[in-house]
């Protein structure tokens, strides 16, 4: 019998109980996360009314980031508890608190029944959900990891890369499947909490297969021989040579992967909704199908990099995303609404003028300029500025004529009084529908994104465990990952959107991403160790 980490390897059946049941409970556990970001455009209305649509959803971006913001905590709390107590019963606790806590955001009424609580609950919902998710990541990888041989333990755990994705595909499916049995009055009025209280089956189903599991192999041959960590948290920051392996795992590692995954699913389906003007629907069922498309991906790199070691694909998908980035998402924008950027380069937007200062965080700006710019941003419209004495737009060559713009009303009033203006020189705010060919090569973008999510995400559960040692590695490998995708990948559809409403370029979020990419490219070529994968014992010996 050959022995995994100095415990007995598993046979065939037990590793496909324990890649199945962790990974179904992945998939139901980030379906709980993603729900909430899936449904960002009927939550911001219902939680965060404000009158401002652009302030609505950044308040709903940063309620969002919350959730991730604790899961550092959460990978501090239970990582301690995995290395003490065990693997197994840690994210059994991890999986039941997020599906109650998802439940209950389903129940919380709207904030114009019971005022500024609603937001509140929410927040409160969204910080145990973080918490969760901080355990729950780090548990299931390692849980895989120690069953998995050496050889193949890339290709095993990188089904649980995979079922984060799935999480994402499930809640769009869901969200599909519910407007589709509802009137879009009943939607909009209480159908869209039944996402939410599905989370209960699910929770149901999860732990029915994972009370099927038996404790890590490592976990009870270090528990028998006494070797438990004391103090994992203390150990992790002290363990020798761990300073640098955490350095390393949160920025060459969590950060630059993370920002990959989110920019090709939430900055995808956002991009097409809000910018592109993208029918809701058509949009949600391209980017699902992208995912469905491109979930395989991660399996297929997690596999090589057991060939080929892990940092060879990190490293080249890191490569690639700076060179293609820009160049997917012109695509994408171009098939997705080849009118609006038409229009763009026809007959662009320039306001000119003085005080053109524009807060996305306040309910009203304080000037004229001000107020221009937002409601451009809120029409989804590509501007610039230039500086002048007056103020005054220009689309095209032709002033607009400001004279007769209702500056006293509400930007939604506002609005409508703007787009009637660019209406009359061409501009379409009608929501679209790509044709099929148009279609075709939005996917295909998506799932070229998806393929450098792959590369860089499906070998990340295999190198953060081979990266630290058994006794500390529930911890060790948990704390850098969550404050990498807690805080560089939970604040980026925040800071992207920020960044967009800011410049009014749709694109210009995107640096975002690009940037964080190029120092996890640095940081990954530097600090990873190139040649054949190899479990910390043989490395640390």
């Amino acid at each position: 019998m050959h022995e995994v980490n100095g415990a007995p390897e598993p046979t065939a059946a037990e590793i496909r109980l324990v890649v199945a049941a962790s990974s179904v409970g992945t998939v139901f556990e980030w379906y709980d996360f993603f729900i909430y970001g899936t449904l960002g455009a009927i939550l911001s209305k219902a939680f965060f009314p404000t009158g401002n649509a652009t302030l609505e959803m950044l308040l709903f971006w940063l309620v969002f980031a919350v959730g991730f913001g604790f899961r550092p905590m959460g990978a501090v709390l239970f990582g301690y508890l995995g290395d003490k107590l065990g693997r197994k019963y840690t994210f059994l606790v991890t999986v039941t608190l997020m599906g109650i806590a998802t439940a209950g955001v389903g129940l919380i009424p709207p904030a114009s029944q019971i005022g500024y609580a609603a937001p509140a609950l929410v927040i409160l919902l969204r910080v145990l959900q973080g918490l969760a998710l901080g355990g729950e990541y780090g548990g299931a990888a390692v849980y895989v990891a120690e069953h998995a041989a050496p050889a193949r333990r890339g290709f095993f755990t990188s089904f649980i890369q995979s079922s984060v994705v799935g999480g994402f595909v499930l809640s769009l499916v869901v969200v599909l499947a519910c407007k589709g049995a509802m009137s879009k009055e009943v939607w909009e009025a209480w159908g869209w909490r039944v996402p939410f209280l599905l989370s209960l089956a699910l929770l149901a189903v999860s732990l029915w297969m994972r009370l099927k599991l038996s404790e890590s192999p490592v976990f009870k041959a270090m528990k028998e021989s006494g070797e438990v960590a004391g103090n994992p948290f203390i150990e992790s920051m002290t363990y020798p040579g761990n300073g640098k392996r955490l350095f390393i795992a949160l920025f060459g590692v969590a950060a630059g992967l993370t920002v990959i995954f989110y920019t090709s699913m939430f900055t995808g389906l956002s991009f097409l909704k809000g910018p592109m003007r993208v029918d809701d629907m058509t949009a949600e069922l391209l980017v699902g199908l992208s995912c469905v498309i491109g979930m395989p991906f991660a399996v297929l790199f997690g596999h090589i990099s057991d060939r080929v070691g892990r940092k060879l694909p990190i490293v080249l998908g890191y490569v690639v995303t700076l060179l293609l980035l820009f160049p997917i998402f012109w695509m994408i924008g171009n098939a997705a609404n080849p009118g609006l950027a038409d229009m763009a380069k026809r007959e662009p937007v320039v306001v000119i003028g003085p005080d053109c200062s524009y807060n996305p965080f306040a309910a009203e700006q304080a000037t004229q300029c001000g107020k221009l710019l937002a409601d451009l941003s809120a029409s989804g419209v590509h501007y610039s500025l230039r500086d002048g004495s007056a103020l005054d737009m220009t689309i095209g060559a032709d002033s607009a004529s400001l004279g007769d713009y209702p500056w006293a009303e509400k930007s939604a009033v506002r609005g409508k009084v703007l787009q009637a203006k660019l209406a009359a020189r061409g501009y379409d705010f009608a929501k679209v529908k790509p044709g099929f060919a148009n279609a075709a090569i939005i996917v295909l973008g998506l799932v070229a994104l998806m393929a450098l999510t792959g590369a860089t995400y499906g070998p990340v559960a295999a190198v953060l465990s081979e990266m630290f040692p058994a006794r500390i590695r529930y911890s060790s490998m948990s704390i850098p990952y969550h404050i990498g995708t807690g805080y560089l990948g939970g604040f980026l559809p925040l800071i992207s959107s920020l960044i967009v409403a800011r410049t009014g370029d749709p694109y210009a979020g995107l640096w975002y991403t690009w940037l964080v990419v190029l120092v996890a490219l640095i940081v990954s070529a530097w600090g990873l160790k190139g040649g054949m994968p190899r479990d910390f014992a043989d490395d640390d010996a």
